[in-house]
């Protein structure tokens, strides 16, 4: 099982930024395409950006040209860079597999953006 660990959030004001990260406890990112999803209260969690083992993004219409997935295999840590951050990018986001989730989740880190 592995265990992912999201930090990195915080209170900004809209149009600041933030950079998120994901840590897991082994070495799987090397091999595997990894994303980050967000839930906003009393919505669905949605995907917010896909990485692949090979580097290759993928961003919904939403936040493209605003965040940036990167990883660091090394490291087993992949990364969110959120600029130009709106009010509805408020949610807790979430590190995992991509596109299908693994079933069990981290405890995410709270994005809040401020009006």
């Amino acid at each position: 099982q592995v265990q992912l660990v999201e930090s990195g959030g915080g209170l900004v004001q809209a149009g600041g930024s933030l950079r998120l990260s994901c840590g897991a406890s082994r070495s799987v990112f090397s091999f595997i395409a990894m994303g980050w999803y967000r839930q906003a209260p009393g919505k669905q969690r949605e995907l917010v950006a896909g990485i692949t083992s090979g580097g290759s993004t993928n961003y919904p219409d939403s936040v493209k040209g605003r965040f940036t997935i990167s990883r660091d295999n090394a490291k087993n840590t992949i990364y969110l860079q959120m600029n130009s951050l709106k009010p509805e990018d408020t949610a807790v986001y979430y590190c995992n597999k991509f596109p299908v989730p693994w079933g069990s989740w981290g405890q995410g880190t709270q994005v809040t953006v401020s009006s």
